[in-house]
């Protein structure tokens, strides 16, 4: 189509979870309480590193990253997923469809990198456990957290360049309460076959490297913790066991959406739920049940929390009596 001759659409229309009020007055409350839970356990687990002096290590500031891209992942989308139970039409601006797009790849593209960052940090500390303070200095750690983010945010990019020129001159209707990459370059006026290859390659490429460097450090990793036995390494298999849950819980949704990228399956709305709003909320779970120092930390921190207020309330008590 010539693209001089099209008016491009000035919204999309997104067809929510479901058409039922009665569900989506459930969804409403559920998510609202979910999203809230999110919010606070992973932003508890970043004010608890950056509080506890003993935590300024590199497992625990890519922890404290890990925590803020999920917060980041699950606002993405799902505030206007909340607002939209109550509202009808659904409907998002092009602009902001655009800005879901760039926003969701920069930040499930950045949480990829950060997971295999985390990786090799527990492939130093178990495998090379003498060298890992001058491996894992502090320098590195910061090259791979921010090297994580520069990474999700040229990813992004490149999705979003050949998209955002794709002549929409009709369909405006998307089949999910947010906008998904796959499904919006489907409505464009113009043949899709190579913006389809070129986001799969795009997407493919970044996901099979990641879990396949994650695969063979974890592999490399169990085999090293089998190989010994001694108190140490039961620490390591408890901590191994929260960072493999969180990679299959990442990942899990990922090799399923993008096996049949443009095809449209009702699961595919669930496992995008999962992974935007039920792992966010878990990873802190995770982490944290099966952590003693970050449930040690997080007790000093409501510790000094408790004590900071007490000359407070008994100022208050005081002021009382006078009165």
């Amino acid at each position: 189509m010539d693209q001089g001759n099209y008016s491009r659409v000035a919204e999309f229309v997104l067809l929510g979870l479901s058409s039922s009020w009665e569900l989506q007055c459930f969804f409403f409350v559920s998510f609202n309480f979910l999203y809230i839970a999110i919010v606070l356990g992973n932003l508890l687990i970043v004010l608890t590193v950056i509080s506890e002096s003993a935590l300024h290590t590199p497992m625990y500031i890519m922890l404290s990253n890990l925590s803020l891209l999920d917060v980041f992942l699950a606002t993405y989308a799902t505030p206007k997923m909340i607002h939209d139970f109550l509202h009808e039409p659904k409907t998002i601006s092009f602009e902001g469809c655009m800005a879901q797009i760039f926003l969701l790849h920069v930040f499930a593209g950045g949480e990829m990198m950060l997971l295999v960052a985390m990786a090799y940090d527990r492939y130093v500390a178990i495998c090379k456990p003498l060298h890992y303070a001058t491996i894992m200095n502090l320098c590195k750690c910061t090259s791979l957290v921010v090297g994580s983010w520069v990474i999700g945010v040229i990813h992004s990019l490149s999705q979003l360049a050949f998209t955002v020129n794709l002549p929409f001159c009709g369909p405006n209707v998307v089949d999910s309460y947010y906008c998904d990459l796959t499904l919006v370059i489907k409505l464009a006026c113009t043949d899709t076959y190579v913006p389809e290859v070129l986001m799969l390659l795009d997407s493919g490429l970044m996901g099979v490297t990641s879990f396949l460097l994650l695969l063979i450090s974890y592999t490399v990793i169990l085999v090293t913790v089998r190989r010994r036995s001694s108190t140490g390494m039961s620490k390591a298999r408890s901590t191994l066991t929260a960072h493999i849950t969180v990679v299959t819980l990442f990942f899990g949704p990922c090799i399923f959406i993008y096996a049949w990228p443009f095809g449209n399956f009702p699961v595919d709305k669930v496992l995008s739920v999962f992974s935007t709003v039920f792992t966010p909320i878990l990873n802190p779970v995770i982490y944290t049940l099966r952590n003693k120092e970050v449930k040690s930390a997080m007790h000093k921190l409501k510790t000094r929390y408790v004590s900071s207020r007490l000359p407070f309330q008994q100022a208050l008590s005081q002021l009382d009596l006078l009165n």
